[in-house]
This record gives C-alpha cells, sequence and structure tokens, in this order.
C-alpha cells in the first residue's frame, strides 16, 4: 500500500512535467509561425485595362506605353472618347467627345504609311487661345521600337487647339506633332519642347486611324 501511495503522490508531478514538457514545445512552435515573412518580390506594372479594343495599337504597343505614363494614372482605365472610324474626320467633333472629360488624354494614330505614333496630353483635348499643359505632355513615335520623347523643359508649348488644327509642342516656327481640321493631314517636325525626332516617314502625312484615350 505504501509502494501504491508513493506512486500516487508521484503522478501528479509527472503530469505537470510532461504539460510543461507539451507547453514549452507550443511556444517554440508559435514562435517559428510568427516569425517574420520574407518581403514579397516587386510586382510588374499593372497593365491598363481598355474599355474596348484599339484599332491602332496592340498589346504589346500599350504594354510598352503604360511604362512610360505619369506614376499617377498607371493603372488607369483607358476609355475611348474618340475614334475616327466611328466619330469621323473632323477636328470639331473630337473637342466634342472631350466635353466633360478633364482626365489627361493618349492621342494615337497611324498614317497611311503604317506609321504608328502620337501624343500624352496632361489634361483634356479642348479648344484654346493659348498653349496649355505640364510637363507631363510627351510625343512618341513606334518605329518599329518604341521612342518616347519628354518635355526638355525648354518652353512651355504643350498642346494648343483651334478649330482649324490641334497643336503638341513649338519651336522656330514649328510643331512637333500639328493635326488640321479634317483630321485627315498632318506634320511633324523637330522642336524644342520635346526635342523629338519626326514622328512619322515623313513631315506631312495623312492619317488613316486616329484615337483619343481617356485616363481615369
Amino acid at each position: 500500500m505504501k509502494g501504491l501511495r508513493w506512486r500516487y503522490t508521484r503522478l501528479p508531478s509527472q503530469v505537470e512535467d510532461a504539460l510543461s514538457a507539451e507547453a514549452g514545445e507550443e511556444e517554440e512552435e508559435e514562435e517559428e509561425e510568427t516569425a517574420p515573412a520574407p518581403a514579397p518580390a516587386p510586382e510588374e506594372p499593372t497593365e491598363p485595362s481598355l474599355a474596348e479594343a484599339s484599332q491602332v495599337l496592340g498589346a504589346s504597343e500599350i504594354r510598352q506605353l503604360s511604362l512610360h505614363l505619369p506614376p499617377r494614372v498607371r493603372g488607369y482605365s483607358w476609355s475611348l472618347a474618340f475614334c475616327t472610324s466611328r466619330d469621323g474626320f473632323s477636328l470639331r467633333s473630337l473637342y466634342r467627345q472631350m466635353e466633360g472629360h478633364g482626365g489627361p488624354v493618349l492621342l494615337v494614330l497611324r498614317d497611311q504609311d503604317g506609321q504608328m505614333f502620337g501624343a500624352f496630353s496632361s489634361s483634356a483635348i479642348r479648344l484654346s487661345k493659348g498653349f496649355y499643359g505640364t510637363g507631363e505632355t510627351f510625343l512618341f513615335s513606334f518605329s518599329p521600337q518604341l521612342k518616347v520623347f519628354k518635355w526638355t523643359g525648354s518652353n512651355s508649348f504643350f498642346v494648343k487647339g483651334d478649330l482649324d488644327s490641334l497643336m503638341m509642342g513649338s519651336g522656330s516656327g514649328h510643331f512637333g506633332l500639328w493635326l488640321d481640321g479634317d483630321l485627315y493631314h498632318g506634320g511633324s517636325h523637330p522642336c524644342a519642347t520635346f526635342n523629338n525626332e519626326v514622328l512619322a516617314r515623313q513631315e506631312q502625312f495623312c492619317i488613316k486611324e486616329l484615337e483619343a484615350w481617356v485616363l481615369s
């Protein structure tokens, strides 16, 4: 009987030892579980979401262009506010379609030679008495690789629109990109605003398709 009592009196301490050992193992497991996770790999730039397909730009061109957009608009949705195939070849129609839009605009076009080029405007295309816009504005061309011509800081002749023409970039009497009132004829010359090359294959060109995408 004494031996039995001794064994029974020893049992609680054995249980406590076993419980404390288990608790120690659990604490170690919790410490392992709460260890800081490694930092996630940097995410690739978000590709823009287009409300409808572009008739000018392919997926590759859209992806390349999106990398050069100002950080504040990367990942924005692209809405087709104007296209010549739907709205006709008219600068006045472009201005009408731009009404109510205050966000930045990506103007893309393909000429009769198949050359793709255009401009990013930091604000909506509109009628104006003088030049407007900010240093975010730039010109670009796929020839065939993408070339982007950013603001040089030389002047602030970003965008100007009247009933007869739309001009982007200027200097020494030349415009980086200009389009006439029927959105059929256009021109491109090197200009001080962007220090750009001629965007088309020739300084004078005829437009086959033009699109204006509002980023919002």
